[in-house]
C-alpha cells in the first residue's frame, strides 16, 4: 500500500493493518460490560449494526443467541466475515445502518460499537430511529461511543476537538457528552436502562496489553517498527489522543424502546 493511501485511510482500518483487534474506544472491558448489560439469551434475535472485524460478534455468539445478523455498509467486509464465520449461524449483510431492509420489529435486542460517533448528528438520529423500528417492542438498543468530558464542555472546545480527531483519524468524528447521547436516545423514543464509562485509551500500552494480550501488543509494536508510514499515522492519532484525554473518555449505553 503506498504513502497516499495510508495517509488516507481511516483510522481503525489502519490500526486493523498492523494487528489491532479491538477498535472500541472503551476496550474489551466496555464492549463486555455492554454485551452484559444487553444479557442475550437464546430466546433472542440479535442485530449488530457495522460489526468491522467481526470480534463482538464472537462474544455475543457465545450466548447462543436465536439469530445473530450483522449489517456492514462495505460488501467486501460482510463478504470477509461470511467467510470467517461459515461455521457458525451468523449471517451478515451489505445495508446501510440508517436503512437496513431489515423486518420491522424483527429483533430483541440492537447493538453498535464505534459507529454513532462517525456522523454528524442528523446522521446519528437517522440510525437510532432505524434501531428502534427493527426493535420489538420493549427491545433493547446498546450503543459503545466515543464520548466528551465533562457535560458542562464549552461549545467552542467541543468544536476544536472534533476537527482535530477528523484530522487524526481520517474520520468525520463528532463525539459528543454523555448528557447528550442520552437525549438524543430518549428524544427518538428510548429510555435509558444504564450507562458506564471508560477511559478512552485506545493506543495506551496497558490498554493494548489488556485487549490484545502481551504477544498480540508485540505484534503490533513489530509492525510499527518495519512501517515506518503506518508508525507516523499511529503516533498522530495518539498525541491527538493525550492532547484531548481529560475531554475524551468511552461510554456505553443500554436503551429500551418505550
Amino acid at each position: 500500500m503506498n504513502t497516499e493511501n495510508i495517509e488516507k485511510m481511516s483510522g481503525h482500518w489502519l490500526l486493523a493493518r498492523i494487528g489491532k483487534k479491538v477498535l472500541r474506544p472503551g476496550g474489551l472491558m466496555l464492549t463486555e460490560k455492554m454485551l452484559s448489560m444487553l444479557h442475550i439469551t437464546p430466546d433472542d434475535d440479535v442485530v449488530e449494526l457495522a460489526p468491522g472485524l467481526g470480534y463482538t460478534a464472537r462474544l455475543t455468539l457465545k450466548n447462543n443467541p436465536k439469530s445473530y445478523t450483522g449489517i456492514d455498509a462495505e460488501q467486501r467486509v460482510t463478504d470477509h466475515l461470511n467467510k470467517e464465520f461459515r461455521q457458525t449461524s451468523a449471517k451478515f449483510q451489505s445495508g446501510n445502518a440508517a436503512h437496513t431492509s431489515l423486518p420491522e420489529q424483527s429483533a430483541d435486542k440492537v447493538y453498535g460499537e464505534a459507529l454513532l460517533s462517525m456522523h454528524a448528528d442528523h446522521r446519528k438520529s437517522e440510525i437510532i430511529k432505524e434501531a428502534s423500528r427493527i426493535l420489538k417492542p420493549k427491545g433493547y438498543y446498546a450503543i459503545h461511543e466515543l464520548a466528551l468530558a465533562p457535560d458542562t464542555l464549552d461549545d467552542g472546545i467541543k468544536l476544536h476537538i472534533q476537527k482535530d480527531l477528523a484530522s487524526a483519524i481520517k474520520v468525520n468524528a463528532r463525539p459528543l457528552t454523555v448528557s447528550e447521547w442520552t437525549h438524543l436516545l430518549e428524544k427518538e423514543g428510548f429510555t435509558i436502562k444504564k450507562i458506564e464509562t471508560a477511559p478512552m485509551h485506545l493506543l495506551e500500552p496497558q490498554r493494548i496489553i489488556s485487549d490484545e494480550g502481551f504477544r498480540g501488543f508485540l505484534k503490533i509494536v513489530g509492525n510499527l517498527m518495519i512501517q515506518p508510514d503506518i508508525r507516523s499515522r499511529v503516533l498522530r492519532m495518539r498525541k491527538t489522543f493525550k492532547k484531548y484525554e481529560d475531554c475524551l473518555c468511552a461510554v456505553s449505553i443500554l436503551a429500551q424502546k418505550i
